[in-house]
């Protein structure tokens, strides 16, 4: 009997339109002969080539692709999110790359900026002639963004920023980096304001973080801003508080939403293929009770989660989400995505430990993806305040 993929068994064909399927096959075509010979090697040395994958993925659209103008694909939430999983279904750090540079990056500036630093920026962004960076968190401000303790004050018609962000992806290499400071100590999260930093202005400085477990092809910086002089016109005049910086989460979350169904689906399809070739006790292993309820159990995960994903894909389209809604899609997908990593890693036995497949490599990108962004934590206080409409956060 001919096995079955989760889409076959869950009836997906019709869920999406021409173009969402035309748009999940480039990427997953693209991501099969260019990415995947190459990514455990990557993700092996800590190395990512960042301009060149710049050039490529701008050339796909892939930049900003759900956002309007500006050289941007202008297509739906749901396509966006569904380039996300094709790119997390690689690697990690690949959905993460392309999250920061549309998502957050140019997003802020996309949806706050200027005129004149949209036309700067946006165009060379969305083919990836220019790389940007998001600025938000600190070292000892993660979960708490209201606490920052980078400044930004005036001086005459300038700004002056003083301070640091860690864990910043793309922040060594990038061109740009969007940067939120606070520029009223006596407003504590109100008088945040975002500004457009160009990385080769003097006094900005970043220095990439290495030894990490964990998205390893992936670059992530720590950004040290001391004295940086900026003009006036450096602020993003379409937003001030904690609004800005959080409504660009929201948008990276979504991302993150569908990107979790493509670890997850990556990993299930590799337990799968190993499960009915690898011969145990004289037949393959796929074959007893006990893997199959393994599984069958993550099918049902793996579809459940694609199939919140394309609800909430849905629901952003039609201009109707909220943002709990998005806590609610990246605590259960990442939650899920992470233990069936590890549950696949359990049907390999030692080789999934190897970078040969996998697995091993979507659960340890996966510890990042499931505290970065917001921690679950956060995300079940998000939720929890929506069901009892009581603010659980102090």
């Amino acid at each position: 009997m001919a096995r079955s993929s989760v889409d076959e068994l869950f009836g997906f064909a019709g869920l999406l339109d021409d173009e969402e399927r035309a748009i999940v096959d480039t990427v997953a075509a693209y991501g099969a002969k260019s990415l995947r010979p190459k990514i455990a090697g990557w993700f092996e040395d800590g190395t990512l080539p960042v301009r060149e994958l710049a050039l490529e993925l701008g050339e796909l659209g892939l930049f900003g692709m759900h956002l309007e103008g500006y050289g941007c694909a202008g297509t739906s939430a749901t396509a966006y999110g569904l380039a996300c999983m094709e790119a997390e279904a690689v690697d990690s750090g690949l959905r993460s790359f392309i999250s920061v540079q549309g998502s957050l990056s140019m997003f802020a500036i996309h949806e706050f900026g200027s005129d004149e630093q949209k036309e700067q920026w946006l165009p060379a962004m969305a083919k990836g002639e220019a790389i940007g960076c998001f600025g938000l968190t600190e070292p000892d401000f993660g979960s708490n963004p209201a606490g920052m303790r980078t400044t930004a004050r005036r001086d005459g018609d300038d700004w002056i920023l003083n301070g640091a962000k860690m864990w910043i992806t793309n922040g060594s290499v990038a061109d740009v980096a969007v940067v939120w400071a606070q520029t009223d100590p006596n407003r504590p999260g109100r008088g945040i304001r975002g500004f457009v930093v160009p990385t080769d202005t003097p006094g900005f400085s970043a220095n990439e973080i290495t030894h990490k477990m964990s998205l390893r092809a992936s670059v992530t910086g720590e950004l040290v801003l001391q004295d940086v002089r900026l003009p006036a016109d450096a602020v993003l005049p379409g937003v001030e508080g904690l609004r800005g910086p959080l409504s660009c989460l929201n948008e990276a979350r979504f991302g993150i939403v569908f990107g979790a169904v493509g670890a997850a689906r990556d990993s299930l399809e590799t337990a799968l293929r190993y499960a009915d070739e690898r011969e145990v006790f004289d037949k393959p292993l796929g074959g007893f009770q006990l893997t199959q309820a393994k599984l069958a159990d993550m099918a049902v995960e793996v579809g459940k989660s694609f199939l919140l994903a394309v609800h909430l894909g849905r629901l952003k389209d039609a201009g109707s989400i909220r943002p709990e809604q998005i806590s609610l899609g990246k605590l259960n997908n990442v939650r899920e995505a992470i233990a069936i990593a590890r549950e696949c890693r359990t049907i390999l036995g030692a080789n999934g430990i190897t970078l040969e497949y996998p697995v091993i490599r979507h659960a340890n990108n996966l510890e990042s993806v499931l505290t970065y962004e917001g921690t679950s934590e956060m995300h079940q206080l998000m939720i929890g305040k929506a069901l009892t409409g009581l603010d659980a956060f102090r």
